[in-house]
């Protein structure tokens, strides 16, 4: 049993002070909601502007030792199948770090800051992803764990207005534009992009001040403190994985729907093809597809089917196919949302399959991803 005293993060006091329910989360003291409710805190990401503190996740800078940001990028090209050598300075892409078997060891994002990688990995693999880079790059790059920094996600149709009272040179950023800005005079690194299905922001701030730009934001009527609670029905309904539920080492990035991530010059016939741990099976699922399926699931009526539910082909249970990885009641939609994963036989949209609860087996068809129309500013 691990009785390590919980981390807090740089926003600890200001959710306390906000009355937060605190729990405990990827060995961090993390507020799951506000007095308003995760109802409504998720409701009001989508009609206006939500404040979420990430900074359990963990923040690295990556360079070359040769300074040589080139060098930089195919080092991490050998994790990560992904086009890091194309990736233009302030620009960021989505990408995964997979083991020899194809399996996902994390997913994560990577930005080129001109001299160097920006990459945010997820809080509960970020000390084993630091170590997998030092382990098979450290003669080739240096590592830069940027402990000392906050990380916050403005999340909403809002969210450019509440972030451009700070700097309006923010409206002229597209989805996966990264630069440095000052924000009331202080040095942030600020993403438009998210984990919400939602137009905005991810803004890394220096710990000292974190309190201070946060309760700023905060202070505009359209935007609302929002908890771990929120987060996880906004990214469901987006459709949007979750490691440890909806990725794992067991899946691969074909399997998982994520084929989009990794760019033709990563595939076979590519310039750099291959070169990555699990590359022989992805590529040939790329080429040949995979045997199941990540998809969205619909249950019938109200009740919400939930991670590890079991998904059968009849109503019997004779005919096991897969099972929930995330599972809740979506807010925007009004009903209960799903995913999981299912043979390829039955992961057509319109397939009606089954989903056991409680000794029951609830009617579910496989359903198109995502479950609302995201709002990226392209």
């Amino acid at each position: 049993m691990d009785d390590a005293p919980l981390l807090k993060t740089p926003l600890h006091a200001l959710h306390l002070s906000l009355g937060a329910r605190m729990v405990p989360f990827a060995g961090y003291d993390m507020p799951v909601q506000y007095p308003a409710g995760v109802l409504k805190e998720h409701l009001a990401t989508r009609s206006a502007c939500g404040l979420f503190d990430v900074s359990h996740m963990g923040q690295v800078a990556i360079r070359a030792k040769s300074g040589r940001i080139e060098d930089a990028a195919l080092a991490l090209e050998s994790l990560i199948p992904v086009d890091i050598l194309g990736l233009k300075p302030g620009r960021q892409r989505y990408g995964l770090f997979t083991n020899d078997a194809g399996g996902i060891l994390d997913d994560l994002m990577v930005a080129n800051r001109g001299d160097h990688f920006y990459m945010v990995v997820n809080a509960s693999c970020k000390h084993a992803d630091f170590k997998h880079m030092q382990d098979h790059l450290g003669d080739r790059c240096t590592f830069e764990i940027l402990s000392d920094r906050a990380l916050v996600a403005l999340q909403g149709p809002h969210a450019e207005q509440v972030l451009a009272e700070f700097c309006p040179e923010i409206t002229s950023m597209k989805f996966m534009d990264v630069e440095f800005d000052d924000l009331h005079d202080v040095d942030c690194i600020v993403s438009r992009s998210g984990y919400s299905g939602e137009d905005g922001f991810e803004i890394s701030i220096p710990a000292d001040k974190a309190e201070l730009v946060v309760s700023r934001m905060l202070d505009h009527p359209d935007c609302e403190p929002v908890g771990l609670g929120a987060r996880d029905s906004l990214r469901l309904e987006a459709g949007l994985c979750l490691y440890g539920n909806d990725i794992d080492t067991t899946t691969s990035p074909v399997e998982a729907g994520l084929e989009w991530a990794i760019q033709k010059v990563r595939r076979k016939g590519g310039a750099r093809a291959g070169g990555f741990p699990g590359a022989s099976r992805i590529l040939d699922e790329l080429e040949n597809g995979a045997t199941r399926r990540r998809v969205g699931l619909k249950p019938d009526g109200k009740a919400p089917v939930r991670a590890h539910a079991i998904l059968y082909g009849d109503e019997g249970g004779a005919t096991r196919l897969g099972e929930v990885t995330s599972g809740g009641f979506g807010p925007s939609v009004d009903g209960p949302v799903a995913m999981g994963y299912v043979p390829i036989s039955h992961a057509m949209p319109g397939t009606r399959i089954f989903a056991e609860v409680r000794g029951k087996f609830l009617p579910v068809t496989v359903t198109e991803l995502p479950f609302i129309k995201p709002t990226y500013k392209r």
